[in-house]
């Protein structure tokens, strides 16, 4: 399963994706703790608490914002495309 990252969290998995050898299906809420145990400084990234996804998170599925769909507990496939933006700042000054 391919994993599309933005921003500031390619610095932390070391490219613009992760690949999760094995996954066939598990749930969005099961994809960022196999993240955060593969990169633990993702960790303070994506979670509030250790425990909570930081709202400023937006991680869509099939171009769809998780959000919308079932939350943490989306199921996951092989064939589905997986995107995590961090918060952006910036502008004009």
């Amino acid at each position: 399963m391919e994993i599309k990252v933005y921003a500031t969290l390619r610095e932390v998995v070391g490219g613009p994706s992760v690949w999760l050898d094995g996954a066939t299906e598990l749930t969005v809420g099961q994809l960022l703790e196999t993240l955060c145990n593969k990169y633990p400084a993702l960790s303070p990234k994506l979670l509030l608490n250790g425990d909570d996804l930081h709202p400023a998170i937006h991680i869509l599925v099939n171009g769809r914002d998780m959000r919308y769909l079932n939350g943490l507990d989306t199921l996951l496939t092989n064939q589905d495309t997986i995107r995590i933006f961090p918060p952006v700042g910036g502008g004009c000054g």
